[in-house]
């Protein structure tokens, strides 16, 4: 791979990073809105729902930390 291509996909690492760091942000904010749920919200349908998008929330950003492992392997061959 060229110079120009692994920059290219440097910056992509850069923005997936940046985009990582957003997600997790969400996904901590929705933590602690849910966490000052009273209880018997939480186990509501809104509070089930919160948690799921807690839970989605950290498996994107684990995606996110995936592919950024493929694209480094990518322009260290």
């Amino acid at each position: 791979m060229n110079k120009e291509r692994r920059n290219r996909i440097n910056q992509i690492i850069s923005e997936l990073e940046s985009l990582k760091d957003d997600i997790e942000n969400v996904g901590e904010e929705e933590q602690e809105a849910y966490d000052n749920l009273p209880e018997s919200i939480q186990y509501s349908e809104r509070g089930e729902s919160m948690s799921d998008n807690v839970s989605d929330l950290e498996d994107a950003a684990s995606n996110l930390d995936d592919i950024i492992s493929t694209l480094q392997d990518i322009i260290e061959r």
